[in-house]
């Protein structure tokens, strides 16, 4: 691309804000052309500071390829990091299946934007929120259905088979061809939309415009251009942007819901014991057995689990269904992750192994977190079962 077209490109945006020149990059995460651009950009301005779609945690992942060696399976299982860990990587299986058709990595533009940087001696700032943050804000900002929506489009992601060009990329790097996929993702889960979207270019704005130095560049998703050229031109104050990045406090319901479940099969059994035919209680109580017990096993089964993983999810789910503080997936999941450890091999493939469905069973790493899902799946709907059977026999 000469430097003609490169000034004129409609990718490339200038603007000035709080005193700066600001070059705004629209990309899109799986182009080579976007790639070249960011490049190019960059030797040809010289800016002080480049600004890159980013937060600390993503940077040190696309920056360290070698990363999923040092991730720890039995950690991110105690603490509750599955459900974070199989969207990440669900994500990440979406673009580099659709990078495949381009040979370009996803998020190659921004690690290519900051190795640039570093080496003309520019600086660089992470202008992004942290993930965390906004998934978290996303999902308890969403009503029950439409996380079920969420849930079920982003894991839909896994099998799709979406192939784009460069030329289709181009298209869709243009603001016009965004705005309805924008528009359509506002009107299905407008929460998640506002979060993910609206409040991230807030957020990335605000830190641009902060940025050091007279000239800045900013590489950033172009879904997000529009936004950002809006709010660097009507500016908002740090008391403002602050509580964006702020986690909401889980709902009031949700202290005292995950106890309904036990306590209305304790109170069925109360009720068995005192109104009811006392011999049906043993019934009662290996119906519950078995239908959470079988159905977690199962989930466990088709996760292709260990054999003493299925047999731990047969004995845990029935107790631990009675105890909302632990699932029957913490359970499975470590029992899966000592006896079936993933081994280096595993986690150098990690990120290969995710682009097709049959890589989650394949590689030992995401089998850990395929047990855990569909064992807690199981479960929970060996709970409702048992319900029906519960109000037959007592």
């Amino acid at each position: 691309m000469s430097n003609e077209a490169l000034l004129s490109a409609p990718d490339v945006h200038r603007t000035t804000a709080n005193g700066h020149e600001i070059i705004l990059i629209g990309t899109a995460h799986i182009s080579q052309e976007s790639v070249d651009t960011v490049i190019r950009s960059i030797e040809l301005e010289r800016p002080d500071t480049v600004c890159i779609e980013l937060d600390a945690q993503r940077y040190a992942h696309l920056m360290e390829r070698n990363r999923w060696e040092k991730l720890n399976i039995i950690q991110v299982v105690k603490q509750g990091q599955v459900p974070f860990l199989m969207a990440n990587l669900a994500l990440a299986s979406f673009q580099k299946r659709m990078g495949l058709h381009t040979g370009v990595k996803p998020g190659e533009e921004l690690a290519s934007a900051a190795h640039k940087a570093h080496e003309l001696g520019l600086g660089v700032e992470l202008v992004d929120r942290d993930i965390r943050t906004t998934l978290l804000r996303a999902w308890r900002k969403t009503g029950f259905w439409k996380k079920m929506n969420l849930v079920a489009t982003l894991f839909a992601g896994l099998f799709e088979t979406t192939e784009l060009d460069e030329k289709q990329l181009s298209e869709l790097r243009q603001s016009d061809s965004l705005s309805a996929m924008l528009k359509e993702m506002g009107e299905l889960l407008p929460a998640a939309k506002t979060i993910l979207v609206d409040e991230r270019d807030r957020w990335m704005a605000h830190y641009i415009a902060k940025a050091p130095g007279e000239k800045i560049i900013a590489v950033v998703g172009a879904a997000h251009v529009p936004g950002i050229l809006h709010h660097l031109q009507h500016p908002e104050t740090e008391a403002v942007i602050a509580p964006l990045g702020q986690i909401p406090p889980k709902p009031r319901y949700s202290k005292w819901l995950p106890w309904l479940i036990p306590a209305f099969v304790a109170c069925l059994f109360v009720f068995g014991f005192f109104f009811a035919d006392r011999s049906r209680l043993y019934d009662a109580a290996t119906a519950w057995i078995l239908a959470n017990g079988s159905l977690s096993a199962l989930g466990a089964l088709l996760a292709g689990a260990h054999p003493l993983t299925t047999l731990s999810a047969f004995i845990a789910a029935p107790l631990t269904s009675l105890n909302p503080t632990i699932g029957a997936g913490f359970v499975t999941g470590l029992v899966q992750a000592y006896v079936s450890p993933p081994t280096v091999k595993d986690m150098e493939r990690v990120a290969d192994d995710v682009v097709e469905w049959r890589g989650w069973w394949k590689n030992r790493l995401t089998r850990v977190l395929l047990v855990f899902f569909l064992s807690s799946l199981g479960s929970s709907i060996g709970t409702f079962v048992a319900f029906g059977w519960l109000k037959e026999l007592l």
